[in-house]
């Protein structure tokens, strides 16, 4: 026992030492670390601060991200930068204010608001017609038998004056009596001192020659009968134009009544070419417009035509307007029936109307911006607007009234003045630091309310404005299955590297977009959809036709655009539940979206190089 006590008393001593060496060591601590002087007094002030202020880190490309330690980002694990609080931002609120080193991180960049003359390129199909002004319809001018055929099959080039049938005709043979006893007679009372009868023979002979030619025959096929003296049972019909034969209606004898047809000749020197616009690019058109087209019979090279005609009428099911184009055609090689691809380039005015590109003066050059300044939600437009005068980089957020869309720049209407600096790279990263500090945004227009959370987006319960005014929309939105489906497949396939994967998936995009029900939309939706399906298409063949899987990505990106302004004007099948999803930094941080089927990411444009990199931006 007393072993045991002995053995409890040394262990109790043993802490009692410890304890009394660890407090001294902290008091030691603390009396090391306390300055001997008030701060400031030795110039102390500084380094004090410092280390007392609390440091945070975000991601450049999140800024949602804020964690107290460096690292990594969870998001697209890129290092972490030191986190500058909003020492320099500005009340307003739609204003953002940043570092030079915050801006030249989020990659921002500018350009002015400029007015200059700009130019719209409307694609449009087409196919090469007759000219139906130098058409001419042959006819029998008189009754009869047709005896012989000289041009008896179409494609037959003829000159103006060659032979073209020969009709025995007894009106005519009548009628050459008629004439030639007419010249008898005016011959017997020539030496007659009556001038009444003089004139009535000659009368005679006159109305005799004009039913001879009013039947066609020629002042020298008049002159032959006259001066042979005798009648010809046959006369010949000649072309009066030149050109091809393009129908043939009568054959050898065959009778026939004045008025009965018997060839068309067409003159090829000239053509038409008809072409179909959609009613939403008539705004781009006008008369006196120059084309340039190409013919699939003929690739690489281009033809040259003028805008002559524009139909008055509406297609009502295609929405199309018919526009006809004089095209020079002196070696002939335009044939009636080609196919051509067609392109015209319209001058744009101030008003966002078409001018005559002959006539450039007398109108206001429209002001302009970049086509990717504009953030576009819906029908509002938010442009970011570099503020100019203050010691940071400041921007704000403006809403502008948008014109039509150019090939690369939009024509604005209102909310900007000419020289200001706008955002053409980066703005997204503005918006969402503006959406996290609360201030009104693109998403948010209103501002206020908790900061958006990575990766929950949010829910989109209002019906597409499609669905709730074109009648029969629900059932198209329904019959959108199979392209999302196709797109779907692709993404996911682009997400896991696999070009050959995603190409099997696009091969089928043609039937997909075939299996929508378009026929049920009407005006503009119908508009709407069949632009949208081009673009679709054409995107498509961009990704399918190539090997390099960086090109097919960056056609995926056009084909998300594409998509996702179908589930923003027609909405998604009743089927399936689609997210959008953003990332900042695809295309060397131009940004890009697109939609998958799930809230777990898997980026198409990294693949596994970055496969989680991006948010959700909305749930439809």
């Amino acid at each position: 026992m007393r072993k045991i006590l002995g053995t409890k008393g040394r262990k109790r001593g043993y802490v009692k030492i410890i304890l009394v060496f660890t407090i001294a060591f902290v008091l030691g601590y603390i009396l090391r670390s306390s300055p001997p002087h008030p701060p400031g007094e030795h110039g102390n002030t500084m380094v004090g601060e410092t280390e007392a202020k609390a440091r945070m880190w975000t991601c450049s490309m999140h800024p949602q991200i804020k964690l107290p330690n460096p690292g990594q980002c969870p998001i697209c694990f890129m290092d972490l930068v030191p986190f500058e609080g909003d020492e320099g931002d500005t009340d307003h609120p739609r204003q953002l204010t940043m570092s030079e080193t915050a801006k030249a991180l989020a990659e921002i960049q500018t350009a002015p608001v400029v007015r200059e003359r700009v130019m719209s390129a409307v694609q449009m199909v087409g196919k090469v017609e007759y000219d139906e002004t130098r058409l001419a319809n042959i006819t029998a001018w008189v009754p009869g038998r047709i005896d012989s055929l000289y041009v008896d099959y179409t494609g037959i080039s003829v000159e103006v004056g060659d032979p073209m049938v020969s009709i025995y005709s007894p009106d005519l043979v009548s009628t050459q009596k008629e004439l030639l006893q007419a010249i008898d007679g005016e011959k017997k009372v020539s030496g007659s001192t009556i001038e009444e009868i003089q004139k009535m023979a000659t009368s005679l002979r006159l109305a005799a020659e004009e039913r001879l030619r009013l039947w066609g025959l020629s002042t020298e096929q008049i002159d032959e009968i006259k001066g042979r003296g005798k009648v010809v049972d046959h006369t010949t019909i000649r072309a009066p134009v030149g050109g091809v034969v393009i129908e043939k209606q009568g054959f050898e004898g065959m009778y026939v009544q004045t008025g009965t047809p018997l060839y068309t000749i067409a003159d090829l020197s000239q053509v038409w070419v008809s072409l179909d616009a959609y009613e939403s690019d008539m705004m781009w058109l006008h008369s006196g417009q120059d084309v340039e087209f190409t013919a699939e019979a003929y690739p690489g090279e281009t033809f040259l035509g003028q805008v002559a005609f524009i139909d008055p009428f509406l297609n009502e099911k295609t929405r199309t307007v018919r526009l006809r184009v004089n095209v020079p055609n002196p070696d002939g090689r335009l044939k009636p029936g080609m196919f051509v691809r067609s392109r015209i380039r319209a001058n744009i005015n101030d008003g966002g109307q078409a001018v005559a590109q002959e006539k450039p003066g007398g109108t206001v050059d429209p002001l302009v911006i970049p086509a990717s300044a504009p953030l576009i939600t819906g029908k509002r437009a938010i442009v970011y607007v570099e503020v100019q005068g203050t010691d940071r980089p400041t921007y704000e957020g403006r809403v502008v009234e948008l014109g039509p869309r150019t090939d690369d720049t939009y024509i604005v209407k209102s909310g900007l003045q000419e020289g200001e600096m706008v955002v053409v790279r980066g703005n997204f990263k503005i918006d969402s630091a503006l959406q996290i500090k609360a201030k009104p945004s693109m998403m948010n227009p209103e501002g206020g309310g908790p900061p958006p959370i990575h990766s929950h987006g949010t829910h989109t319960s209002e019906k597409p404005e499609a669905s709730r005014q074109t009648p029969g929309a629900d059932e198209f939105r329904n019959s959108l299955s199979s392209v999302l489906s196709t797109y779907l497949e692709t993404q996911k396939a682009l997400a896991s590297d696999d070009l050959a994967k995603a190409k099997g998936s696009l091969k089928h995009i043609g039937h997909a977009l075939e299996a929508a029900k378009m026929g049920v939309l009407e005006d503009e939706a119908h508009v709407k959809w069949m632009k949208l399906s081009r673009r679709i298409e054409s995107a498509s063949e961009e990704a399918f036709g190539t090997d390099d899987i960086d090109v097919a990505r960056r056609a995926f990106a056009t084909l998300s655009h594409a998509i996702l302004e179908v589930i923003r004007t027609f909405g998604r099948p009743d089927s399936i539940v689609l997210y959008e999803i953003y990332c900042s930094m695809a295309f060397d941080g131009e940004g890009a979206s697109w939609v998958q089927d799930s809230k777990e990411i898997a980026n198409p444009y990294y693949g596994a190089m970055m496969l989680r990199c991006g948010e959700v931006k909305g749930e439809f």
